[in-house]
């Protein structure tokens, strides 16, 4: 698991401006060192797709907000991910924690996130790269300046 000072050090990095999210999971642990001193300003919503909303209006006052959220969230978000990302166009980045991902390819649980989570992606034509986490977060970094150099919606899935 990465370490929060380090995620946000790579959010920085990257030039997040806020974070928007529901705490969950490994995700969630990282929410001292985003609230913290040096952290960054940290938005809670109260469900999911709130927060492609407030993304979206964050985004159209000129700031660079990220969207972290698990996998169940992203299905629950989906018409808001459709009216800000597919009709307006608005090319808000977002990490997805795919609970269960390591169970999954082990055959280990049936938690059904790991098998929807792509295919739903796909659906929505929202373009999306896996996280390799043992390049830590300076990967983070990179992908999320590839997804804003892209000009499109998209997607940045961290295996859980």
């Amino acid at each position: 698991m990465w370490e929060g000072i380090q995620v946000v050090a790579a959010l920085k990095a990257a030039g997040v401006t806020h974070v928007v999210w529901i705490p969950d999971s490994d995700l969630g642990r990282w929410e001292s060192a985003l609230a913290g001193p040096e952290g960054l300003p940290l938005i809670r919503v109260c469900r999911e797709g709130e927060a492609f909303a407030v993304a979206a209006g964050l985004h159209l006052a000129g700031q660079k907000p990220l969207i972290l959220l698990q996998c169940t969230g992203l299905f629950e978000a989906g018409d808001a991910l459709r009216n800000f990302l597919i009709d307006l166009k608005l090319p808000l980045a977002f990490v997805v924690g795919v609970r269960s991902f390591f169970l999954h390819q082990q055959g280990k649980t049936l938690d059904t996130c790991p098998l929807f989570t792509e295919p739903i992606l796909q659906a929505w034509k929202i373009p999306y790269e896996m996280i390799d986490r043992e390049k830590g977060p300076p990967e983070l970094t990179r992908l999320l300046l590839n997804a804003r150099a892209s000009g499109s919606p998209y997607a940045l899935l961290y295996p859980e």
